[in-house]
C-alpha cells in the first residue's frame, strides 16, 4: 500500500533538501508541471518536483476563496471553480496538460481578459513558502484586506520560483459572466488602435480583444442587458459558435499566428495602449493594445528593444530557441539593485531557479 506523506513530512523534507543545497552551492530547479520550461532563460540545477503537493486545502464559493497546494494541477482548479459557476477571471493561460497553479503564479502570466480584469497578482491573497534557507513562512491570507504594509504575496508572480519554493496559495475567484458575444470588425491596425481606446472611455463591458491582419474581435462579457445593448451600438459582425475556440487558440497560442518559421522568436512587447503602430513586421494585439506579439529572430532584439523603449515600454523574448539573448529587458540600475536586495532576503545562497529570470543572476 502506498502511503502518502503529511503536508508535514513533506515540508519538513523539502527545507531538509533545501538548506542542505544552500550548504553545498547545489542549484535547484523548481518544477511544477514543466509547461512553462520553455519560459525564461535555461534551466539549470536539480529538480525539485512539485506536482506531487497537491489538492485543494479549502474552497468557500460563497466568500470566493480558494486555498490549494502548488502542485494542483490548473485543469483540476478550473473544473472544481466552473461546477460552482466560478472561475479565474484573468484566463491563465496552459501551454499543455500539465500545468499546475504554483506554476501559474511564478510565471505569472494571463490570458484574453487580463486588460479588463487584472493579473493573477491582483488575485493572489496568500501565499505559503520555503525560503533559501528552508525556512517556512506565511504572507498575506484568505481575505482582500489582509496586508498592513508592503503585499509580499504579490512579489511570488512572475518570479518564476526565484525567491521561495510555493507551497499554498490562496486566490480570489470570480462568477461566471451571465452573457458574452464576440463582435468581429474589418479595420487596420492604426484604426482598430484608436477604436480600442475610443471604447475604453466608455462604459461598455468589454472583457477582450485581439486585432491581426486586418481583423478586429472584442469579446463582451457582463450582465445580459449591458452586452445586448453594447452589440447595438457597437455595430461589427456577431461571431458565431466559434468564438469560444477562437479565445481559447489565443489564450493557449495554438493559433496559426503564434507558430514559428525558421529562425524566428515570439516576442511580447508592452506598451501603453495609446501606442501607434510600430511597423515591426506581422503583429498581434491584445488587451486594447497594451500587449502585442511579434515574431522576429531573436537577434533582432537591440532593434525590437529600442521601439518599445521609444513608446515607452519593454520587449520580453517569450519564445526562443536562442538562449543566449536575455529574455527580460535589463532593469535600470535603481530597480537593479532592489530587485537583488529581495533575492539575497529571500534566497541568500542563490539555489532556487538561478538564471531563470537572468543570466548573471
Amino acid at each position: 500500500m502506498l502511503v502518502m506523506a503529511t503536508d508535514t513530512e513533506m515540508t519538513t523534507l523539502m527545507a531538509a533538501r533545501i538548506r542542505d543545497a544552500a550548504a553545498s552551492g547545489t542549484a535547484l530547479r523548481i518544477r511544477g508541471g514543466g509547461s512553462k520550461d520553455f519560459y525564461g532563460q535555461a534551466l539549470t540545477g536539480e529538480l525539485l518536483d512539485m506536482s506531487s503537493h497537491s489538492g485543494v486545502i479549502s474552497y468557500e464559493p460563497s466568500e470566493l476563496v480558494v486555498t490549494v497546494r502548488a502542485g494542483t494541477p490548473l485543469m483540476e482548479l478550473e473544473a472544481l471553480l466552473a461546477a460552482q459557476g466560478q472561475c479565474l477571471p484573468f484566463e491563465p493561460p496552459h501551454f499543455g496538460p500539465h500545468a499546475t497553479v504554483g506554476g501559474m503564479v511564478a510565471c505569472g502570466l494571463n490570458g484574453p481578459a487580463r486588460g479588463s480584469v487584472g493579473a493573477v497578482r491582483d488575485y493572489l491573497l496568500g501565499v505559503k513558502l520555503l525560503n533559501g534557507k528552508g525556512e517556512c513562512l506565511t504572507f498575506g491570507g484568505q481575505v482582500m484586506k489582509n496586508v498592513a504594509g508592503y503585499d509580499v504575496s504579490r512579489l511570488m508572480a512572475g518570479a518564476l520560483g526565484t525567491l521561495g519554493v510555493l507551497l499554498e496559495l490562496s486566490l480570489k475567484v470570480l462568477p461566471l459572466a451571465p452573457a458574452e458575444a464576440t463582435l468581429r470588425f474589418d479595420m487596420d491596425e492604426a484604426s482598430a488602435l484608436r477604436q480600442l481606446n475610443r471604447w475604453g472611455g466608455l462604459p461598455l463591458p468589454i472583457n477582450a480583444s485581439s486585432w491581426q491582419a486586418g481583423h478586429l474581435s472584442v469579446r463582451l462579457r457582463g450582465a445580459k442587458a449591458a452586452v445586448a445593448a453594447a452589440q447595438q451600438s457597437m455595430g461589427g459582425e456577431l461571431a458565431g459558435g466559434e468564438s469560444a475556440q477562437f479565445w481559447a487558440g489565443l489564450r493557449e497560442q495554438t493559433q496559426p499566428f503564434f507558430a514559428l518559421q525558421g529562425d524566428e522568436s515570439l516576442w511580447r512587447l508592452s506598451l501603453p495602449d495609446t501606442s501607434a503602430p510600430l511597423e515591426l513586421g506581422a503583429t498581434l494585439l491584445e488587451w486594447g493594445g497594451a500587449q502585442r506579439w511579434l515574431k522576429r529572430p531573436a537577434s533582432d532584439a537591440q532593434s525590437i528593444r529600442q521601439a518599445a523603449a521609444q513608446a515607452a515600454g519593454h520587449a520580453t523574448l517569450f519564445r526562443s530557441a536562442d538562449k543566449s539573448v536575455p529574455v527580460f529587458t535589463p532593469l535600470k540600475a535603481p530597480l537593479e539593485r532592489i530587485h537583488r536586495e529581495l533575492k539575497k532576503q529571500f534566497d541568500p545562497a542563490g539555489v532556487f531557479n538561478p538564471g531563470r529570470l537572468s543570466a548573471d543572476w
